[in-house]
Formats: structure tokens, sequence, C-alpha cells
């Protein structure tokens, strides 16, 4: 642009000498007083491109300053982008954690749920089985208290009547039932097998076993073979007896013998041996409920 200028400048110079030969002086003025005008503006315009030059360089400098911290702001976003993906992923890493976690969560909270349920169930169980053995129990300790009323007029040496277990025994020495060596029950022992009975008839729901017990003395007859035959038969005999004659319904009696295996007492002793001679009645209430109970049913 300067170069411009400058060629303008020596044109028009060329021109004012041109017409100082032609024209006359006060023309020559006229041109003298516009070439100062003109070199006036041109002077003007000079300062003005030497402003602009100046203004150019410090905008070219600010220029290069934006673009400087534009390529810092570009390197920041990239980091900052960078960043952004980093966190994204472990968001989504986080998210994919957190749902397993959930998943998990829940799984164990059914699982715990369904214990609970168990266990409720079991509890329930447990407290109808609880509810079931007291009420036997209390049918057991009623029954004891009949029993032994029913009873009540024979010595301590003839019978014994105890609570084991939640069963009744009614334990009857020989010495009541038999003599020696027979099976045939004396007209004592029937009368208290006829009180017994009296009482079994008033309960029907109660399962009654026969029990034969011997002492360790051998037995060899023609009767018996040894010690179970003589407990067998001494049990059997008691069964009739009570079905016979007292009425007793034979689908509750089981007879059994023990022979000399179950003593009371040790056999060193005639007392010892008394006590083992024995017959044991043993009343259980019905189980019913228990058993239902236990089967689920």
């Amino acid at each position: 642009m300067f170069v411009h200028f400058r060629k303008i400048t020596f044109l028009i110079a060329l021109l004012i000498s041109i017409s100082s030969c032609v024209v006359g002086k006060k023309k020559y003025d006229a041109e003298v007083a516009l070439k100062k005008t003109a070199q006036q503006q041109l002077d003007d315009a000079l300062k003005k491109i030497t402003a602009l030059q100046s203004d150019t360089s410090q905008l070219n400098n600010q220029l290069q300053y934006v673009r400087q911290e534009l390529k810092g702001l570009l390197d920041n976003y990239q980091q900052l982008e960078t960043k952004y993906k980093q966190a994204n992923e472990q968001l989504a890493n986080r998210q994919k954690t957190n749902d397993q976690l959930r998943t998990e969560l829940n799984r164990r909270e059914k699982e715990l749920q369904d214990k609970e349920a168990t266990l409720a169930e079991r509890e329930k169980l447990v407290q109808e089985l609880q509810d079931a053995i007291r009420k036997k129990e209390e049918a057991s300790k009623a029954l004891l208290d009949r029993i032994k009323g029913a009873l009540s007029g024979f010595n301590s040496d003839e019978l014994s009547i105890t609570l084991k277990d939640g069963l009744v025994y009614v334990s009857l020495s020989d010495k009541l039932l038999f003599k020696s060596g027979k099976t045939d029950v004396d007209a004592k022992g029937k009368q208290a097998l006829g009180q017994l009975a009296t009482e079994l008839n008033k309960n029907p729901d109660i399962q009654i076993t026969i029990e034969g017990h011997t002492d360790n003395v051998p037995i060899k007859t023609a009767v018996f073979n040894d010690n179970w035959d003589l407990s067998v038969m001494r049990a059997t005999s008691i069964v009739r007896l009570l079905t016979k004659e007292y009425d007793v319904d034979p689908r509750r009696l089981t007879p059994s013998g023990r022979s000399e295996y179950f003593p009371k007492a040790a056999n060193t002793t005639p007392e010892g041996k008394s006590q083992n001679r024995r017959t044991e009645i043993i009343l259980s209430p019905k189980l019913d409920e228990l058993y239902r109970i236990l089967e689920g049913k």
C-alpha cells in the first residue's frame, strides 16, 4: 500500500512540473497550493497507514495470544473429554457392579424370606408339638392319678405306679399275681386287675402293653423251657383275663415277655430277685396327634 502511494506522489509531481511549463504563475500558485494540500493528505494517509500497521501488529500479537489460549483451551478440553470418558467408564462399571450387588441382595433377601418362612413354619410345628406333648403329659398325669386312686387299697410291696417318659407303669409283684412257676392269676391279683380294668374301660384311648419279667433263676419244666416262656405266658395269661373277664378291648392289648434281662434290682439277694419277678402293665395315651403333626397331615 505504501508503494502505491509513492507512485501516486511521483505522478502528481510530474503533472505539476508539466503544468508549470504551460500555465501562468497564477495557475502555478494554485497548483503549488494543491500540491501542498495533496502532500498534507498524503502525509495524513501515511500516518494513518503507520497507525493501522501498528494496530495490525498489535492485533497480530493479540491473535497469537488468543491462538495460544485457544490451544490451551483445546488441550484442556481434550483432557476433560478424556477424564469424562474415563468417568463414564467408571460410572458404567460402578453401575454394573451396583446391578450385580442389587441382584445378589435381592437373591439374599429372597433366601432370607424363605428361611424366615421356613423358620416360622418350624416354630409353628414346634409349638404344635409342645402343645401336643403338654396335652399328652397332662393326660398321662391325670391317668396316673386315676390309676393310683383305683389301686389305692394295695400295699407298695404288692404294686407300684409310676410315670416315666409320658407312660404310666403299673408294676405288679409276683406274689400278688402268681404262685411260683405258675401262670394262673391269684384271687388278690384278679381283684387288682379288675379294679385296673374298670379304669381302663373308662379310658378307651389308652394303649396297654403287658410285660412279664422274671429273676435269673433258670426254670425247666414240662410247660416252660426257660424264663422266656414263663414271662411270655404270664403276660398272655393277664391279657386273657382282662379281655374275657373284664371286657377290655383286645385291640388295645400287647403281651410281651422280657425274661430276666430287664431287672429292677440286682439278682444277688432274695429281695432283689423278688423285685425282678413282676408284671408291668404299661399305659400309653394315644399319640395320634403327635404322629399327625410329625407327618404334616
